[in-house]
């Protein structure tokens, strides 16, 4: 597993190397995806759920430690990126991707957490999917709008050169963030509604933090669409919208692990 993981690690690096080369030498084709670095990225894709089987499922059940979560999280995100490719112009987005999934398959060797959970319920499994799924998503549009944030730099100080050649036009950028916003607050929704459904009370002590921190996060996502519909809000506005909605979403979940896990040392 130890070479399996270092060898998934190396993957995810050496495509976000070679994506990150093609980018600064406007080397990318937005209709036409590099076959080869999608077909790395994939084969890093399958080498890491292996490790990831291997890390999270044990004979106490699972362990959804922050490494792991950390890691499960990353490899979704790249399957939803992957994806993505072979239809919507986002190869671009790789450049973060990549590095994030190979950090977090590297730090499951070198850092590994143990936390023991008991058996869950098929509606509680439900709802973590559903939230995984939001979380997978919005982190890309995340990513997304950082790189709309560069390209709406450059191009108002007239500096269109270097890699912003190889971005799509800056309203198709817009409009494929939008997208994935969309469906990634209507999963949130989901997986909102879910937890006030099948979980006994969602606002007990070591729940409320989660919860009131998703609510923000649900609420900005969509005080951003209801803007975006009425007055059509794009650029900077849209960005500090998105990039403020997902830094909530990801403190309801990997906040509380840090303290806990880290700092405090608890499980």
């Amino acid at each position: 597993m130890f070479i399996t993981g270092l060898f998934t690690g190396i993957l995810y690096l050496a495509s976000s190397a070679w994506l990150g080369f093609n980018l600064l030498n406007a080397k990318i084709i937005q209709d036409k995806p590099d076959k080869r670095i999608l077909s790395i990225g994939f084969l890093a894709l399958i080498l890491h759920v292996i490790v990831l089987f291997s890390d999270t499922i044990t004979t106490n059940g699972l362990n959804p430690s922050f490494v792991n979560s950390f890691s499960l999280i990353s490899w979704l995100v790249v399957l939803l990126y992957l994806i993505a490719e072979l239809r919507k112009p986002v190869e671009t987005l790789g450049v973060l991707i990549f590095p994030t999934a190979g950090l977090a398959v590297l730090l499951q060797l070198f850092w590994p957490g143990e936390v023991s959970t008991n058996d869950m319920s098929f509606e509680l499994e439900v709802h973590i999917l559903l939230s995984l799924l939001a979380y997978g998503l919005l982190a890309i549009a995340a990513g997304q709008s950082i790189l709309l944030l560069i390209q709406t730099y450059y191009l108002k100080n007239k500096h269109p050169g270097g890699f912003i050649r190889s971005l799509p036009a800056l309203q198709s950028m817009e409009t494929l963030l939008f997208q994935m916003i969309k469906i990634g607050f209507v999963l949130l929704t989901l997986a909102l509604l879910s937890g006030f459904i099948f979980l006994d009370n969602i606002f007990a002590q070591h729940l409320v933090h989660k919860t009131f921190l998703s609510m923000i996060a649900w609420l900005l996502f969509a005080i951003l669409l209801w803007g975006r519909w009425h007055f059509g809000w794009r650029g900077k506005k849209a960005i500090h919208f998105t990039l403020g909605g997902f830094i909530f979403l990801m403190l309801s979940y990997f906040g509380s692990k840090i303290v806990l896990e880290i700092i405090l040392h608890k499980v």
